[in-house]
């Protein structure tokens, strides 16, 4: 027969060292029995206790502090890629990085033509009000 105690444990110690500050309610998920201090669980929570996510979300269901419900399931991994898949994807990411080197490449020896001829003009226009002087 599973039954949970709910409990309140220093943050240095884990939940099964045996080493609890208060016991603060039960839980059995057969019968769906909740048995909750509700004084004792608001006291701990405004003196900076913070609850797992899983009786985060009971308490929220029970009313007993207001928010949004958290996620507590794993999240999803990404599929599987197979061996012929994995030599596929990297061609694709290796000539998508090639054809970005080439493009910025380009852009390079553009700007590297243009300053040239802006350097020369500003030359040509500096020495010009020297002489103007």
């Amino acid at each position: 027969m599973p039954s949970f105690r709910i409990i309140v444990v220093e943050h240095t110690e884990g939940p099964k060292t045996g080493s609890i500050v208060e016991k603060v309610g039960t839980y059995n998920p057969k019968s769906k029995e909740k048995k909750l201090e509700t004084e004792r669980i608001k006291y701990w929570i405004s003196v900076g206790a913070r609850p797992s996510p899983t009786v985060h979300n009971m308490l929220v269901s029970e009313k007993i502090i207001s928010g949004k419900k958290i996620n507590v399931l794993p999240r999803k991994s990404p599929p599987k890629v197979e061996e012929g898949d994995k030599a596929k994807a990297k061609a694709e990411t290796a000539s998508a990085g090639e054809a970005a080197k080439e493009s910025s490449a380009e852009e390079k020896a553009e700007e590297v033509t243009a300053a040239p001829a802006e350097v020369e003009e500003e030359k040509e226009t500096a020495a010009a009000e020297k002489t103007a002087q």
